[in-house]
């Protein structure tokens, strides 16, 4: 397989509710088993939820959420000379909002009691008031970071061949 083309990114549908292409993001996290329907029904009632409670638009409430959730360095492990480091590395915009919906879910899912509709919809909430396992998650990867950013100049991009 040729290392020289570039594959083009693949930008996701919006939604049919809420013409929302990171409602669609989190539908396609959501999937089991090729069950798109039930991950629909568990986000429009964990939304339905979300506007409940908060009395505040949903979609607001999840972008909200998933910018305070997105990390903004992350540590990746490199190998040289026989030892692993955790070296620091920044992240782009689509990775984090990646990252930040998959802390939400498994945070949502990690929740006792109720469904997975009410965890993750309280999980956004307190995502978005910047409380909960996902944001403690983010805050555990940014001090991880920053505790090894003494191994930064071993970055892929700045050794040598």
């Amino acid at each position: 397989m040729s290392r020289k083309s570039l594959v083009g990114k693949e930008v996701a549908e919006p939604d049919p509710i809420y013409r929302n292409r990171l409602v669609n993001m989190l539908v396609n996290r959501i999937l089991r088993n090729g069950k798109k329907s039930l991950a629909y029904r568990i986000l429009y009632k964990a939304l339905g939820d979300v506007k409940q409670k908060t009395g505040k638009n949903p979609l607001f409430v999840l972008r909200q959420a998933i910018r305070k959730v997105a990390p903004d360095v992350a540590v990746k492990a490199r190998r040289v000379g026989g030892s692993t480091y955790q070296v620091p590395v920044g992240i782009g915009s689509t990775q984090g909002k990646a990252l930040a919906i998959r802390w939400l879910l498994g945070a949502s899912k990690k929740r006792s009691g109720g469904s997975m509709s009410s965890g993750l919809g309280y999980e956004l909430i307190d995502a978005a008031r910047d409380s909960g396992n996902a944001v403690r998650k983010r805050e555990e990867t940014h001090k991880m970071a920053e505790a090894n950013r003494a191994f930064a100049h071993l970055r892929q991009d700045h050794t040598p061949n």
